[in-house]
């Protein structure tokens, strides 16, 4: 089956696309799966068409306030501040390079410590309170319980493992004492914000905010829990609204499944609400979601190969009955379609491709209520690791990337 030669929207003139979107104050643009080159070059072009002045990635808020500075003049390498491994590629510096002379505001949303340490965002806070605060002291033992992993991809096996092996005690007092110092922020705001400023006051308690929301995660996790990612997705979603009050119109980067609108449903898994959901029910018409799907080629490697250099892996032809492979039949090249107006017939065959690919998986979705508009990258290959950026990366970074350009 394939979709009507009428609704195909190319991608070599997006004249089309501002009339898509409107005046939608945020547009999600999706990925399959992260490190590829097609979709890092995807987002840069809708970007550079939506002329937005303000995007936003899934990578942690505290450390993308390096990225926001130095994109402002700043000095440093400005993929310094961006985690999860997003920045360290020669995609994202073009993107970087781009945003620099266009005066475009960058923002991360996700958790500090690429969802694996609290340091990250203990330290902003610590930091802040030097000067807000200076005869106070955050607790040795609060940070010393916060430090039981690196702030790396790469080590976040070794992190659960090592909160996993903390006495319940230990557990309990670490997150009592992030409450503890929340409830310290939020007494002494008026004398805060008189020392510091009002942003800089707002932007700490957020960090904060974050990282209660990190521990709050890896407990579910540790605990054989269920709903770590709805927490992780809620915490966006909230940093999203928080820098809504900033800026007037967002461009956010992150993967489809954060970026739909209906639960996450995966093979195994329990059902996630992602941030999406959030922000459809909040932002109503002003939230638009621009989703991908993909042929072959390479995607992120999900197996214990990952952390010993073996990034990506083999990715087959989509299952012709999913969504993926309705797109695939339809046209050669890239593509997009706006699910919004198709045909009764077209409607009919998208709602019933009920299969999305998420890497070398699938997910199962309802398109229609899902997502507006559809990207199809007909081969996806890795991105190129960027060599400058990586020389500022942690050590465990550092070692597995140079294992892969090795191979």
């Amino acid at each position: 089956m394939r979709l009507n030669s009428d609704a195909v929207l190319p991608l070599d003139d997006l004249g089309w696309l501002g009339d898509a979107v409107g005046d939608a104050r945020v547009v999600a643009i999706g990925e399959s799966s992260h490190f590829n080159h097609e979709f890092y070059e995807l987002r840069l072009n809708l970007l550079r068409h939506l002329g937005i002045d303000a995007y936003a990635m899934e990578s942690g808020f505290p450390e993308g306030w390096t990225t926001h500075d130095r994109l402002a003049g700043g000095d440093g390498p400005a993929a310094q501040g961006i985690t999860s491994l997003m920045g360290v590629w020669t995609e994202m510096r073009d993107q970087l390079d781009w945003m620099r002379a266009n005066g475009t505001r960058f923002y991360g949303i996700d958790l500090p410590g690429s969802n694996c340490s609290l340091m990250p965002g203990l330290d902003a806070v610590t930091a802040y309170l030097a000067e807000a605060d200076p005869d106070y002291t955050v607790a040795p033992g609060l940070r010393a319980a916060a430090s039981f992993g690196a702030a790396s991809p790469f080590s976040a096996p070794q992190a659960l493992a090592a909160y996993t092996g903390l006495e319940p005690a230990q557990k309990d007092a670490l997150t009592a004492g992030l409450a503890d110092l929340t409830a310290r922020l939020r007494a002494r705001r008026l004398d805060y914000i008189e020392r510091t400023g009002a942003d800089a006051y707002s932007r700490t308690l957020h960090t904060l905010g974050l990282t209660v929301t990190l521990d709050a995660t890896i407990r579910e996790m540790a605990g054989g829990g269920t709903q770590h990612l709805s927490i992780r997705d809620a915490g966006i979603a909230d940093t999203i609204e928080w820098i809504l009050r900033r800026e007037q119109r967002l461009v956010i980067g992150a993967h489809n499944m954060h970026v739909q609108r209906t639960p996450i449903i995966m093979p195994g898994l329990p059902v996630s609400t992602p941030m999406g959901m959030h922000l459809a029910e909040r932002l109503r018409d002003d939230y638009v979601v621009i989703a991908t799907t993909s042929g072959p080629g390479q995607t992120l490697n999900n197996s214990p190969g990952f952390y010993t250099g073996e990034l990506f892996t083999d990715l087959e032809a989509p299952d012709p009955g999913s969504l993926d492979g309705l797109m695939a039949a339809t046209h050669d090249g890239p593509f997009a379609i706006d699910l919004r107006r198709l045909s009764a017939a077209d409607a009919k065959a998208v709602q019933a491709a009920t299969q999305h690919r998420i890497g070398a998986g699938y997910t199962e979705v309802e398109p229609l209520a899902a997502f507006d508009i559809l990207v199809h990258i007909p081969r996806v290959t890795a991105a190129h690791p960027d060599e400058a950026a990586l020389a500022h990366t942690p050590a465990e970074v550092a070692e597995v990337f140079a294992a892969y350009l090795r191979k």
